[in-house]
């Protein structure tokens, strides 16, 4: 079995989103489709889930034209996508969700099913918690094994590993080459070329919504990122470490439920300045400390100080830390942070509180199309969140960030980002915001932390097992404290 997308064209109004897009993934292989963000890989597979309509061109499976005007569609034809941003039902269990779709089933054979697909891929959920206690890794990781069990012929995966940690990986590689082996079309659409020349056997290369390059394993790099970017972007040099001040948060035996093990014993202070990486594995407890530094989650006991002032402990927290110039970035972007079918004007319109909603649209479009032309959106005004791509979504999130912040808390910033999106997120942090702003962020990749922090919070199991300047340790280091290695924790 083969499927082959034939001059496929997508235009949103003015904007082509895709220009006749020609080509052929072929059963038992798994094909890359890399590019910078918005180049059009999404809205691609979007169109073979029948998500989206294309404006024309044809889609054949084995040589005949199939027609995908909607999702139950392309499900017949045995066609699924996992999604960067999750496509679940929060207030569902994990069984719950995993049962979707799935008629003619009982819970207990669910139940097994889903055990033993966790066992499979070395994923460890639990089928009767609730979905919304999940992190992002976790939950894309219930929809992956419920593609699997309804015997999904055309695997679509939208940057599969974002928010899983490596070990997670190192099973799930070798368990997509077996379903790979075993017949299935598997179409990997990713911004990391490191697992694109582990996992494919193919590559093919979009660019602002055009095929520029196809090419069978091995690979090599630059001609890939050439294809990409139109050149090899640069290195980024490492950023001086800044000066530190006055401490703005300080954490005294902070005890907080979330995640699987929430946080523990937690004493931390963070300085003016300081860029800390909140290194861990997926649900060690840096996202309870980002949403405690937040005011989104209050502390069981313990206390917590923003700027010398006691955040108190009740709702009214969130409003507090917002008073005092304190921003919050979820990794969830359509979940928690944006309104997917509000356009960028009224996102516009809401940034500000003392601003009216209803200001003049001559207004909104104004501030929204400031907001576009300065973070290089690639959208327009009248469009929705949910129509951007997710790095676009990142920069909307960016233009909408309180440029005065004194405290930035992002939950992996670079998510779903290709590396020059990445760096430029980068830049406009340190860069662009006040050098006193203090920046706290949570990365699945360590290379990033290390990278971009002065200073390193190690999380296991809910405790901080390690605090060091980033000059004082290792990648070897970091890596084994993740893990609980006792030399380290």
């Amino acid at each position: 079995m083969d499927v082959t997308f034939q001059h496929i064209s997508k235009s949103f109004g003015p904007v082509k989103a895709l220009t006749d897009v020609s080509l052929t993934a072929k059963a038992g292989t798994i094909h890359g489709l890399i590019g910078e963000n918005g180049a059009g890989k999404s809205t691609l597979m979007k169109i073979l889930t029948g998500y989206q309509s294309k404006t024309g061109g044809t889609i054949l499976m084995d040589g005949n034209e199939v027609i995908l005007d909607n999702p139950k569609q392309a499900a017949r034809h045995g066609i699924g996508m996992l999604y960067q941003e999750p496509m679940d039902f929060t207030p569902l269990t994990v069984l719950e969700n995993f049962s979707i779709g799935i008629p003619g089933h009982n819970r207990r054979d669910l139940r097994f099913a889903l055990q033993n697909l966790s066992v499979r891929f070395g994923f460890h959920l639990d089928p009767d918690r609730c979905v919304e206690q999940l992190t992002v890794g976790e939950r894309q990781q219930i929809e992956l094994l419920r593609l699997i069990h309804c015997q999904t012929r055309i695997l679509i995966l939208d940057e599969p590993t974002t928010g899983i940690s490596p070990a997670q990986k190192e099973v799930l590689f070798p368990a997509l080459k077996q379903l790979a082996a075993d017949g299935m079309i598997i179409l990997l659409v990713s911004h990391k070329l490191e697992e694109v020349a582990t996992l494919c056997d193919e590559v093919t290369v979009l660019r602002h919504g055009q095929v520029t390059h196809h090419t069978t394993a091995p690979f090599h790099f630059p001609e890939l990122l050439t294809a990409m970017f139109g050149s090899v972007p640069e290195r980024q040099d490492k950023a001086a470490v800044r000066e530190k001040g006055s401490p703005v948060l300080v954490m005294q035996k902070v005890e907080a439920a979330g995640e699987r093990q929430g946080l523990h014993h937690c004493t931390i202070s963070v300085a003016e300045g300081e860029v800390i990486g909140l290194a861990g594995l997926d649900g060690a407890g840096q996202s309870t400390f980002l949403r405690l530094a937040a005011g989104l989650t209050i502390p069981e006991q313990g206390t917590i100080q923003l700027f010398g002032e006691k955040l108190p402990k009740k709702p009214a927290a969130s409003s507090c830390a917002q008073a005092l110039r304190t921003s919050f970035i979820p990794a969830d972007r359509l979940e928690e942070a944006l309104f997917t079918d509000v356009s960028l004007s009224d996102h516009f319109s809401l940034k500000k509180k003392q601003s009216s909603f209803w200001r003049s649209q001559q207004k909104a479009k104004k501030l929204a199309d400031t907001g576009i032309s300065t973070l290089s959106i690639k959208g327009q005004s009248e469009n929705t969140a949910g129509d951007l791509s997710g790095g676009n979504q990142q920069r909307l999130l960016l233009a909408l960030l309180d440029p005065q912040s004194r405290l930035v808390l992002l939950e992996n910033p670079t998510r779903g980002l290709d590396i020059r999106s990445g760096h430029w997120v980068w830049q406009y942090l340190r860069n662009k915001l006040p050098k006193e702003t203090s920046i706290v962020f949570s990365s699945p990749e360590l290379d990033e932390i290390i990278h971009y922090s002065d200073r390193i919070l190690v999380f296991h199991d809910g405790d901080i097992v390690m605090d060091s300047a980033v000059t004082d340790t290792s990648h070897d280091a970091i890596a084994a404290a993740m893990a609980g290695m006792k030399e380290y924790v």
